[in-house]
């Protein structure tokens, strides 16, 4: 897998990994070195960790602890890339987090951790010249994090193959379709299911409903736009599907803490490069 490490200083170390795994690829076994959390930004994968498995799609958070063996399987799509945040242990002490916390698996797309996931992702855009703000922005992620786990329950994926198929397909199909207005129908015609049983497989699988990954989806979308491009604000909140400005407003501030302009600012300030 290759990997490219960002950032490493202080009990901290930032790393963007790339998966070229193939299809079906039979999984070899890796150990976590450090508490990890990794971002889901691009493609899915399976992930067995302590006796549980958990799919992967985009937004989601893979969790590990230091010396944990797990495995990465590619059962129903290839490719992904991940951002992942890897702490030693005083530095997760000083932050407040718990070993257990890190216990967790995986989580399931959150609206604050994506958002705040893809500031470090913006930090990290200038290649090979990451943002002096990097640390920083991982650090408040793992922050934020710490402080969303404690009322989290882990919730290992226990349906079958073809249900996790369908599911994962589905995230892709949302992904694609997020400008336009989608509903549960929709959804579920898309994925050949009737409503009732779309929403129970897909949130079984996925741990949010099809309404909150594509709420997620767009806020994942509009913080990398945000920050990666000058398009008006308006533009972005009509361009991820949002139809009305002041919802978008009021949804990307209850999940940054902060206005997109704010927002904006802070993301092209970690894109100017230095000297």
């Amino acid at each position: 897998m290759p990997a490219i490490t960002l950032f490493e200083r202080g009990g901290l170390a930032i790393v963007d990994y790339r998966c070229e795994a193939r299809l079906h690829e039979r999984p070899v076994a890796e150990r976590h070195a450090a508490f990890s959390l990794a971002y889901v930004r691009k493609g899915s994968f399976g992930y067995r960790i302590r006796g549980a498995e958990y799919e992967l799609v985009p937004g989601a958070i893979l969790l590990g602890g230091p010396g944990d063996e797990y495995h990465c399987t590619h059962d129903h799509v290839c490719g992904d890339h991940c951002l992942s945040i890897q702490l030693q242990a005083e530095l997760v002490e000083s932050i407040g987090g718990r070993d257990k916390f890190w216990h967790l698996g995986s989580l399931p797309p959150i609206a604050e951790l994506a958002v705040a996931a893809e500031q470090v992702a913006q930090a990290a855009a200038v290649p090979g010249l990451p943002s002096p703000s990097i640390d920083e922005q991982a650090l408040l992620l793992s922050a934020r994090f710490v402080g969303l786990a404690a009322g989290v329950k882990g919730q290992p994926c226990r349906a079958p193959a073809r249900d996790r198929r369908r599911a994962v397909e589905a995230t892709a199909w949302l992904d694609t379709h997020l400008h336009q207005p989608v509903d549960l129908q929709s959804a579920a015609d898309a994925a050949g299911m009737s409503a009732f049983h779309f929403l129970r497989v897909f949130s079984s699988v996925v741990g949010v409903t099809p309404h909150q990954y594509l709420l997620r989806a767009r806020l994942r979308r509009a913080a990398r736009l945000l920050a990666g491009t000058d398009r008006a604000i308006t533009d972005v909140a009509y361009d991820v599907g949002f139809g009305d400005l002041s919802n978008f407003v009021r949804t990307f501030h209850r999940a940054a803490g902060m206005s997109p302009r704010r927002f904006r600012r802070i993301g092209h300030a970690d894109r100017t490069p230095r000297s």
